[in-house]
């Protein structure tokens, strides 16, 4: 309700007041289970700061039921080797027992290798686009006449629709 810890239920008041001839049984509800509760909710004040209210007792654990009962932890499994679809269990056990050192030396190669390999393509492709352009210049060497008929420049003939 609101929000505040401090609105309670609805509490019914009844009074009794007469109206003309009758007996009136009339019915007004409060908000509030205490006049403590409803000046404090109409000065706005925070539930979390007033030291009487439920919102304050949760937020800074006073609540002694709640502190009796303890989460369970689960015992966690301890992880166990078995083989994967790549490697046997043994290999996965040599690799674990190897050294740092022998570890990065294997790495050290491996990358040495695809760096030479990379370099190789580059160099094949360097080689393509030399014989490429030499062709091209001895291609443009022999014939210097232009394709087309007429020789470039301004161009004739109306323009078409107005």
């Amino acid at each position: 309700m609101l929000g505040r810890s401090f609105v309670g239920l609805v509490v019914p008041r009844y009074t009794q007041e007469k109206a003309s001839d009758l007996s009136v049984l009339i019915l007004r509800s409060s908000f509030f289970q205490t006049q403590n509760a409803r000046g404090t909710f109409h000065n706005r004040l925070k539930p979390s700061k007033l030291t009487w209210t439920a919102m304050y007792r949760k937020q800074h654990k006073k609540d002694i039921a709640q502190e009796a009962v303890k989460k369970r932890r689960r015992a966690t499994k301890k992880p166990y080797s078995r083989s994967i679809v790549g490697a046997t269990l043994e290999v996965i056990q040599k690799k674990r027992s190897e050294k740092p050192e022998v570890r990065d030396a294997a790495r050290e190669a491996a990358l040495r290798e695809i760096k030479e390999r990379i370099k190789k393509t580059k160099d094949e492709k360097k080689a393509k686009k030399a014989e490429v352009a030499a062709k091209q210049q001895k291609t443009q060497g022999k014939g210097n006449i232009p394709k087309g008929g007429a020789p470039k420049g301004a161009k004739l003939g109306g323009g078409g629709k107005r």
